[in-house]
């Protein structure tokens, strides 16, 4: 067998070697040959299946299951997207459940740089979450308003992921 269903197969199944390395390595070639038939036989082995080395229905259907679950495991995490209306500033004293994430986000950056006081975690722009956004504006170029707007969300969203893979480890 030959096509385009093989060879989704066969991706799906070295997803899953990535994943689990009990599963069988295979490159997609769309031939379903042996080291196909040896994929399939170990991933019905692996899962309860009847051992054939065939492909039938229940055999597809746990295999896209397992791989829906496994791109899951070793893809990257699910963004997050704060959505400010438009022209929206969260000022001094306002509560808005986005102000957590800010919160978590400015605690982070904080052990990056010394320069950036920790705020606390209220959900509210208090005294010290306006004192920490207004460093991290003057870290970032921009005026020092102490208020959340997209234009402080944006060097924050992008300059937050290189400060949270940094090791801490004392």
């Amino acid at each position: 067998f030959i096509g385009q269903p093989i060879r989704s197969l066969q991706t799906m199944l070295r997803v899953l070697a990535e994943d689990d390395p009990s599963h069988v390595r295979i490159v997609p070639d769309g031939i379903y040959g042996p080291e196909t038939t040896i994929a399939v036989t170990r991933f019905q082995r692996l899962h309860g299946l009847p051992v054939t080395g065939i492909t039938d229905q229940d055999t597809w259907e746990a295999v896209v299951e397992e791989y829906d679950s496994a791109l899951i495991r070793i893809g990257e995490a699910w963004p997050i997207y704060v959505i400010l209306e438009p022209g929206q500033v969260i000022r001094r004293g306002e509560r808005n459940p986005h102000l957590y994430l800010v919160q978590a986000m400015l605690t982070t950056l904080a052990q990056t740089y010394e320069s950036i006081p920790k705020p606390g975690f209220s959900g509210i722009l208090d005294d010290a979450t306006a004192d920490s956004l207004g460093a991290f504006q003057r870290l970032s170029g921009l005026p020092m308003s102490g208020h959340l707007d997209k234009h402080t969300w944006k060097p924050l969203a992008l300059q937050y992921p290189l400060s949270a893979n940094v090791d801490f480890t004392p």
